[in-house]
């Protein structure tokens, strides 16, 4: 096999749960391949291939070694692909610390409504 389908070979590599979350990747044209925008799950993928998509609030860029013929265990799915991605990058667990936009400290209750609505101008500044 020396060709296979960008979405199957997402799924393989482990990089999404399911089949469907991959094909809706590859359909949203979030997905590069070789630099070309990809808007169909059924374009298909060689060995040395380069794709970069959205993955957790990162871009991820990855090289594919190969191809693969099932989705297996983790330790056989990162033999699968080499990350391009600088090597400096957050740990998820600091990426978890950061507070994000309109978040509350645990306890101090129930927003007012002034807060929900500034909460909702910095969630959707246009309206």
């Amino acid at each position: 096999m020396s060709v296979l389908r960008i979405d199957k070979w997402l799924w393989y590599a482990r990089f999404f749960k399911s089949r469907t979350l991959a094909g809706k990747l590859c359909g949203s044209n979030k997905l590069r391949l070789n630099s070309q925008l990809i808007g169909k799950p059924h374009a298909t993928l060689k060995v040395g291939d380069v794709l970069t998509f959205p993955k957790e609030k990162e871009i991820r860029v990855i090289k594919v070694l190969t191809l693969g013929t099932r989705r297996g265990p983790a330790s056989e799915a990162i033999t699968l692909y080499e990350d391009l991605e600088p090597p400096v990058r957050r740990s998820r667990a600091e990426a978890a610390k950061t507070p994000m936009a309109g978040s509350r400290e645990p306890g101090s209750g129930r927003p007012t409504k002034a807060d929900r609505r500034a909460i909702d101008k910095l969630q959707n500044p246009e309206t």
